[in-house]
């Protein structure tokens, strides 16, 4: 693990893996202490956002080093999101290459898997989501993005798999699509899910 500061009032932790961040993140949320105000993870970090009239960033580097995870830890349960699914994706092809199965088995296999958030990224409430179980092939990226994806595109790219809350550029293969509102500012909580929350698809005709 490694620290570094980011202005007077967050840190950043870089790991080697996911698992590892992802640990940290589980294990550090379990026991902060006053003056860290979030922790905000991602695919190889984890963002300390502090209180510096509570907690300086001496006293913050400390602590996170002697609380720094020496195992892997399972993600805390937010519960279990439920999206229904049209298997219509154009990348449903290239994803059956990745995978060596057919288009329609790429659908069967993707609803079969138990998903989890492992954190939120580029847009607000994009989940990046990974199996909970045993891993999938690695799916590539497109060589060019798209101009136009649209919200609720499901989609692949290396390990993850991820649900656009609205209408962006996206780079990823598409595999269907669902109507649910990821992301929706007047709600109580805007984010569908979060960091932790369980996710599975289910197969629905368009």
């Amino acid at each position: 693990m490694r620290l570094l500061p980011c202005s007077d009032r967050a840190l950043l932790a870089e790991f080697a893996t996911l698992e590892a961040a992802l640990a940290a993140h589980a294990g550090w949320s379990a026991a902060a202490p006053a003056g860290i105000v979030e922790l905000m993870p991602a695919a190889r970090t984890v963002l300390v956002r502090l209180d510096p009239a509570v907690l300086g960033l001496g006293a913050a580097e400390q602590w996170l080093t002697a609380h720094a995870p020496t195992a892997t830890a399972a993600l805390p349960a937010a519960g279990l999101v439920t999206l229904p699914v049209v298997y219509d994706g154009d990348d449903l092809t290239v994803v059956a290459e990745a995978w060596g199965c057919s288009p329609h088995a790429v659908a069967d296999r993707h609803a079969a898997t138990a998903w989890v958030c492992a954190f939120i990224g580029f847009a607000p409430g994009f989940p990046y989501l990974v199996p909970e179980d045993a891993a999938l092939p690695p799916v590539p990226r497109r060589a060019t993005s798209r101009p136009h994806v649209p919200a609720g595109a499901v989609a692949l790219a290396a390990e993850y798999c991820g649900v656009y809350p609205r209408s962006s550029p996206g780079g990823w293969q598409l595999i269907g699509r669902t109507a649910a509102v990821l992301w929706d500012a007047d709600r109580a909580f805007p984010a569908l899910v979060t960091p932790g929350t369980r996710m599975r698809f289910t197969a629905v005709r368009a």
